[in-house]
């Protein structure tokens, strides 16, 4: 459905390129003025949010097509195209992540003090990568939006964080870097198979049969071999990004030599940006491999769910424990994901996983700023130099409790929610391997909680310990950042039904295409799968 009869202008790619508009005034403007480029910066992102709510808001939740589409010629030779449109899923992420890129240039207000113009610039042309990932219907437009993406956050964590930070943003670039030409290759080989079937209504026909729209890809079946490379190819991609384990090495370096705002837009919108590939490609591409990867992706989720969660138990740097439980909370994304294609009538799992995504942005965005906020009042992460903070920081505590239960599960929050869903509909996969994950839970209110009692109260029952003085608690701006958190949290997890309605046509649409595939018997034991790799190689 176009934007001309939905909204009157193209909205998608005036959300997506706002940010450039920004970044060139700054560019022409700025220099020398500190003001300046902090209120464009404000105002530009503002913007962008405040449109984004506009397009939930026309959003049509019933409608099963693309809405607010955007299609001109962009490569005549080869029909590549400049294409844009959304479904409720893109729609949720674009508005998170429009959420968070105005959140951070707030409490990123005083927090550099060098190269400051740079820095703001930076943070909108990541903005302006990450809405163009959700946003692209074209495959070689997402490969573009996602390799554009990358080069702001390198230089984030390279020139603006910590003292390892040229190692982090090495080591982030090249795991991403691999999965990026892993994606490549895979989307040569299937836009070249795909050029060779037969021409369907939507318009394979021009310039020798090549189509790069996604949505025609997907609706393409290709044998089983071609699935089974190109599934995994596409899978690895987005695997590195969520991060699974065992991929996940980079995500605790990134993380701690990262500036605040660069762990906040990594674990609020970058990790999403892999399971909303497995959701818009592995699954409707490559339904038979999908399917039969299931055991796979199951294993390995709930092993990272623990493994995450017992880690951070073992953590002393009070960003790296939050680091370590994006990795344990991510487990429960993928997991809903795939369960949902290996069980009929599943597609509560799909959208608990996607609500998971939110809430993670949600809560573990908010955690992150807090563990900046604490870092630039105390100078240190170390959790054992900061004890007894609530008695000179109320207001900071206050907000600690409630980010912390959220991320524990506590039913009426938003972390709650997500996570029920996709136990509920793992519970339907296998009784057994439910109650292993459901331990996931368990354990994440075991550090979450004895992190909160080490940070803020002394209960190591040092007798001659003294809660520190003269730290300066929470004032307007840091308190104006996490607010929108709080309300958003605690509106998933209230009335889930406001995003559930989003969600319930795209991912009955994305069970739709796989569902032959279950049909046809597809779906095998662990070992069956390493069988046929073996048959494969």
């Amino acid at each position: 459905m176009g934007w001309h009869s939905q909204i009157g202008f193209p909205i998608l790619s005036v959300i997506t390129f706002l940010p450039v508009a920004g970044v060139l005034l700054i560019v022409l403007f700025g220099k020398g003025r500190p003001l300046f480029y902090k209120v464009t910066s404000l105002m530009v992102t503002l913007a962008a949010f405040a449109l984004s709510v506009w397009m939930l808001l026309v959003f049509r939740q019933r409608d099963p097509l693309m809405q607010f589409t955007e299609d001109v010629v962009w490569v005549k030779r080869f029909n590549i195209h400049y294409s844009m449109g959304i479904d409720g899923i893109s729609a949720l992420l674009i508005f998170l992540t429009t959420l968070l890129g105005a959140i951070v240039i707030v409490a990123s207000w005083y927090y550099v003090k060098d190269r400051e113009r740079g820095f703001f610039a930076t943070l909108l042309l990541l903005q302006t990568g990450m809405i163009g990932v959700f946003c692209a219907t074209d495959i070689v437009l997402f490969y573009v939006f996602w390799e554009v993406m990358l080069v702001p956050m390198y230089f984030l964590i390279g020139i603006w964080g910590g003292p390892r930070k040229v190692y982090a943003a090495i080591k982030f670039f090249l795991f991403t870097l691999v999965g990026s030409l892993l994606m490549l290759v895979a989307i040569v080989v299937v836009v070249y198979y795909a050029k060779g079937l037969p021409v369907t209504a939507s318009g394979l026909s021009e310039a020798g049969g090549f189509t790069f729209n996604i949505g025609e890809l997907s609706r393409q079946v290709y044998p089983y071999h071609i699935q089974f490379w190109a599934f995994l190819a596409f899978f690895l991609a987005f695997a590195i990004k969520v991060p699974m384990w065992p991929l996940h090495t980079w995500l605790p370096d990134a993380h701690v030599e990262a500036p605040t705002a660069g762990s906040v837009i990594l674990a609020g919108v970058l990790l999403k940006m892999g399971g909303y590939g497995m959701l818009r490609f592995c699954l409707p591409m490559f339904p038979d491999a999908a399917v039969d990867f299931v055991p796979v992706v199951v294993a390995l989720s709930v092993i990272a769910i623990i493994y995450g969660a017992l880690v951070s138990l073992r953590q002393k740097d009070l960003k790296k424990l939050v680091a370590y439980s994006s990795v344990s909370h991510m487990g429960f994304v993928t997991l809903g994901i795939f369960v949902a294609i290996a069980v009929a009538d599943n597609a509560a799992a799909m959208e608990g996983a996607i609500l998971v995504m939110l809430s993670h942005g949600f809560l573990t965005g908010a955690l992150f700023l807090l563990v900046g906020f604490l870092y630039e009042r105390t100078h240190t992460r170390q959790i054992a130099e900061m004890s007894g903070l609530a008695t000179p920081l109320p207001i900071l505590a206050g907000f600690f409790l409630f980010f912390t239960l959220g991320s524990l599960g506590l039913p009426g929050l938003s972390g709650f929610v997500g996570e029920f869903l996709s136990l509920l509909g793992l519970f339907q996969y296998s009784h057994w391997v439910a109650g292993v994950a459901a331990v996931g839970v368990i354990l994440a209110a075991c550090y979450l909680l004895w992190m909160f009692q080490r940070v803020l109260f002394n209960d190591r029952g040092d007798s001659d310990y003294f809660p520190r003085e003269g730290l300066r608690d929470f004032g307007a701006r840091e308190i104006g950042s996490l607010l929108p958190l709080v309300v958003f949290a605690v509106w998933l997890g209230v009335y889930p039904n406001t995003f559930l309605d989003f969600l319930h046509v795209p991912v009955q649409h994305i069970i739709d295409q796989v569902a032959p595939s279950f049909a046809r018997g597809h779906g095998q034991s662990l070992a069956e799968v390493f069988t046929t790799i073996r048959g494969l190689l």
